[in-house]
């Protein structure tokens, strides 16, 4: 029965969220459903790759990108980890902090995200009524490494 709904969900999901304009730098293939608790996304989908484990380039792929109000950046982790997105809080748009928190399910501090310590692990940031702007952010154990990215909103 759950298997059933969840198909009906996603096909009328795809039906729902296709055509429209694409911007070149952003992402926008179907994605799969959410994982580990994720919120729903109501609006667009873009994907963020995080990449590299220490011995290697740690980077979010692509490490900047711009995005419409109500996008959902979905954080995958492609390979090492763990990987997670937290935001400066001095680094974003002013009267961002209270939408974007909102944004972030399952936090682990003001405006960090859990982290993704599995393949293929997912962590959604919805940037519903999030105001125009850009939003630096950062991968915790990997900041020293220059994990970062840049999400501009408009």
């Amino acid at each position: 029965m759950r298997f059933a709904l969840l198909t009906t969900l996603v096909a009328v999901g795809a039906f729902a969220c296709g055509g429209g304009d694409r911007q070149a730098d952003q992402s926008q293939t179907p994605a799969p459903p959410p994982a580990d608790g994720a919120a729903g996304a109501a609006g667009p989908v873009v994907e963020v790759k995080m990449t590299g484990n220490g011995t290697n380039r740690a980077a979010f792929e692509p490490s900047s990108l711009t995005i419409a109000p109500g996008t959902t950046v979905r954080f995958i982790n492609v390979s090492g980890g763990p990987h997670n997105i937290a935001f400066w809080p001095d680094s974003i748009p002013s009267g961002a902090a209270a939408p974007l928190a909102a944004g972030m399910p399952n936090t682990i501090d003001n405006l960090v995200g859990a982290f993704a310590t599995q393949p293929n692990q997912t962590y959604d940031v919805s940037f519903a009524n999030a105001p125009t702007g850009v939003y630096k952010g950062y991968c915790t154990p990997h900041l020293t490494l220059g994990m970062k990215i840049a999400i501009t909103v408009q």
